[in-house]
């Protein structure tokens, strides 16, 4: 099913970083990823992601996973993007 049918996954990393005074390079450091695979995650752009990945940003910046990655329907999460 095309994206634009389906759902999207959201990620709120800007939010949980700006409520946390962190930037993406000191998140990527703690984790031991790359500020560029950060970079992904935040804007919507990551195709995937390691367990290992999600479970150490959560333990990082203190979250779940639900407040880090929500799922909606692909026109409301287009929309919200453009808007």
């Amino acid at each position: 099913m095309p994206p634009e049918e389906g759902h999207l996954v959201v990620c709120h990393l800007d939010e949980l970083l700006a409520a946390r005074g962190m930037t993406v390079a000191a998140l990527a450091e703690a984790v031991g990823v790359t500020p560029v695979n950060i970079s992904v995650l935040k804007n919507d752009r990551a195709k995937a992601i390691r367990f290992s990945t999600l479970t150490a940003i959560c333990e990082v910046l203190g979250c779940e996973v639900g407040e880090l990655l929500s799922v909606g329907p692909a026109a409301v999460v287009q929309a919200d993007r453009s808007g």
